[in-house]
């Protein structure tokens, strides 16, 4: 079900400016852009494509209606005065956007409210892919006063000692990045310790 709301969501502006769009070369134009922009967000939404969501949503509904903007004031200098039939649908779209936006920022500041009080562990992908020869003995999170943190012991299966698998991960420093754009201002700092035998990778979201 959230995946067809997703997909209604990202064709939705694409859909409204084949109703208002009165020109077929902007017409194509502006609709395969906008159709191109919902396919990119829909990789996002499905994990295809790396990024921020609610971030990605906000650009989505932000950028859209300003490119069917655009198409329409192009299309007006060709074109006679619209008729009120395509009065009524502009101002229906104008509306319907609007709302798509407001709705969308709405959703993303309660977001960032919720991700405020840091007990959100990063997701598995925030840690790094494993070279042949380090397997997993232990995964979990773990959380404390600074936060919450993902984890993964691993070991070596070629006998390599910690810090030789910690020159494998390429995690010999803490390395950090921020997690999102505009809504998640946190930094994701990613790094490796030594475990006994084995190393300890972790993630973790912080300000």
């Amino acid at each position: 079900m959230l995946i067809v709301l997703g997909i209604i969501f990202a064709v939705a502006p694409a859909v409204v400016w084949m109703k208002i769009a009165r020109t077929r070369p902007v017409g194509f134009a502006i609709g395969g852009t906008l159709l191109a922009g919902a396919s990119l967000l829909i990789g996002v939404q499905q994990g295809w494509i790396d990024a921020p969501r609610p971030d990605a949503h906000l650009v989505f509904t932000a950028l859209a209606p300003m490119l069917i903007a655009c198409g329409a004031a192009l299309e007006g200098r060709h074109q006679n005065s619209p008729s009120p039939q395509w009065v009524a649908r502009r101002n229906g779209a104008i509306g319907f956007l609007s709302m798509q936006f407001i709705l969308t920022l709405v959703v993303g500041l309660l977001y960032a409210l919720l991700i405020s009080d840091g007990s959100e562990a990063p997701p598995p992908k925030a840690l790094p892919p494993l070279p042949p020869g380090i397997s997993v003995v232990d995964e979990g999170i773990s959380c404390g006063s600074g936060g919450c943190w993902r984890v993964v012991t691993v070991t070596s299966e070629d006998g390599l000692s910690g810090p030789e698998i910690i020159r494998e991960l390429d995690l010999q420093q803490e390395s950090c990045r921020s997690s999102g754009w505009l809504l998640d201002r946190r930094d994701l700092c990613v790094g490796a310790r030594e475990n006994g035998k084995n190393v300890t990778i972790y993630a973790g979201l912080g300000y």
